[in-house]
This record gives C-alpha cells, sequence and structure tokens, in this order.
C-alpha cells in the first residue's frame, strides 16, 4: 500500500518523465473534485494528502537510504492540486467543462504548465528546498511552493486576460 500510495498507483513507476506522468493523472483527478465537490474539499484533501506523505516518505527514506525517489510522485499529485485549488476558482458542471468562456478547462491546463515548469526549474525558494530541506519536508516542500507559484501565476493571467478583454 504505502509504495501504491508514493507512485500514485504505480504511475511513478513510468520509463519516462515519472513526474509528468504523475502530475498528468492528478490533474483531472483534482478536476473532477473540483467539479463534483468545491475548492474546500480540493485543498483539505491535498493537506491531509500532504502530511500522510510526509510520513511515508520518512519511513521509505529510512529503509531505503535514498533521497527523493523520482519514482515518487505523490509530491506531484500536492503541488498540482494546491494549484487547482487556487486556480481556477470557479465552480462548473461537468456540462460547463468545455465552455472556454467559465476559464475552468483553460486555467485548469495553465496551471499543470506552469506548475510542471516551477517543478523542473526550481527558480527560487523552490530550489533552495528541494536541496537543502531534508526527508519528507524535503520531497513534498518544493512540490507545494511550485503548486502555489503556479497557482497564482495561473489565476494572475487568467485575470489580466479578463481585464484586458473588458478594455476591448
Amino acid at each position: 500500500m504505502n509504495w501504491f500510495f508514493l507512485t500514485l498507483g504505480y504511475s511513478g513507476l513510468a520509463p519516462k518523465a515519472p513526474g509528468t506522468v504523475g502530475t498528468l493523472l492528478s490533474l483531472p483527478l483534482g478536476m473532477l473534485i473540483l467539479i463534483y465537490f468545491d475548492t474546500n474539499t480540493l485543498f483539505l484533501a491535498t493537506v491531509l494528502i500532504t502530511l500522510i506523505a510526509i510520513k511515508a516518505i520518512n519511513k521509505y527514506e529510512e529503509a531505503s537510504k535514498t533521497h527523493d525517489s523520482q519514482n515518487i510522485v505523490i509530491d506531484e499529485l500536492v503541488g498540482m492540486w494546491l494549484a487547482l485549488s487556487i486556480a481556477p476558482a470557479v465552480g462548473v458542471t461537468m456540462n460547463e467543462v468545455t465552455q472556454l468562456e467559465n476559464g475552468f478547462l483553460i486555467q485548469s491546463l495553465l496551471a499543470f504548465v506552469l506548475f510542471r515548469y516551477f517543478d523542473i526549474t526550481k527558480p527560487s525558494i523552490i530550489g533552495r528546498i528541494d536541496r537543502e530541506a531534508k526527508g519528507g519536508v524535503g520531497v513534498m516542500g518544493d512540490d507545494i511552493i511550485a503548486g502555489v507559484a503556479a497557482g497564482i501565476s495561473t489565476a494572475a493571467l487568467w485575470q489580466g486576460y479578463l481585464y484586458l478583454q473588458s478594455l476591448v
């Protein structure tokens, strides 16, 4: 169960780009939670998963003597879900997902791209946390900050787009 959880249903065992595969799996799961529940539910689920993951990663690292295995992708789920918790901040039904006017699909995809960008390039504090923090906090920390940065960036870009549209 622990390895199933840490690898996000074994998606972290993908031979190429396991982090991207884990994020791609996390995106529709998070979107479904937003559609059928709400932002608060997604955020609280993310916090719960984060706390469980930190403990599970600590146990894994103690047993394996390996820090931040590329197969562990539960941190990608947390980062992606945090980005989705911040943007898109709209409630939609399943029928409204593809209506581009509400911004749900566009913001969700933009959050994915920006999260992967911040997670891969690790600018500023994201890279510092990745290099210096140890254990589960280190594995999860950079993705938490990358998710927050992606969510804020997505929301800001969407609001900028809406503002420019109002000028036209």
